[in-house]
């Protein structure tokens, strides 16, 4: 019996070892995207979970549901892109002058 496992890898051609790294890479990737979308619904449940409990709390929330819209084909408009971003902008103006208060 041999002590060692047998490197199979070393044995292979190099179209064959590229096909192995794009399957091993791709299924890295695979596991990753999943572990993204368990942790993306437990976020969205946390969210959804209970009213916003100040101004600054909702304005959180809305800028996840933005940032949503903006990865989505429809926000590749250059209007929607450009109402994105001012909302974020006024989000952040109106969060500074309520921080004052």
């Amino acid at each position: 019996m041999v002590d060692q496992p047998t490197n199979l890898d070393a044995h292979r051609g190099m179209a064959a070892q590229k096909a192995t790294d794009l399957r091993r890479l791709r299924s890295e990737v695979e596991a990753d995207q999943e572990s993204l979308r368990a942790r993306q619904a437990e976020l969205e449940d946390m969210l959804a979970a209970a009213p916003a409990a100040d101004w600054p709390e909702a304005v959180d929330k809305a800028r996840y549901l933005l940032r949503l819209f903006a990865q989505s084909a429809d926000a590749v408009d250059p209007r929607r892109r450009k109402l994105i971003d001012q909302v974020i902008a006024d989000f952040d103006h109106l969060l500074g002058t309520v921080a004052r208060d």
